[in-house]
């Protein structure tokens, strides 16, 4: 399990998260790293840790979206069986929003 999660972890940090309303990697990056300060969103780590929770398998891809004034977590998963799960997270609080098979 330790070594699923530090498989996530590294391609998460692979994956940078994207915020939409950002033009560059170096905005994203320094908009995310403000939100984490602010105690607007959590960090990336717990983050995986829900998504593992809810859907074992590996992280392929991860963004952070700003709808409104809520913030989400978007995680796609590898999930054990083989199909592609999109897990959609309260980036403050980190409650799941929404399972969704992208395909099997």
């Amino acid at each position: 399990m330790k070594k699923h999660l530090v498989l996530a972890v590294a391609l998460a940090a692979a994956a940078l998260p994207a915020l939409t309303y950002a033009k560059d990697h170096r905005q994203d990056q320094e908009a995310a790293r403000a939100l984490l300060l602010q105690g607007k969103i959590l960090p990336l780590v717990r983050i995986l840790a829900i998504g593992a929770r809810a859907v074992p398998g590996n992280v392929v891809e991860v963004e952070l979206k700003r709808h409104g004034s809520q913030f989400i977590y978007e995680l796609k998963i590898l999930a054990r069986n083989g199909g592609l799960r999109e897990i959609e997270l309260d980036a403050r609080t980190g409650k799941v929003l929404l399972i969704e098979v992208e395909d099997d």
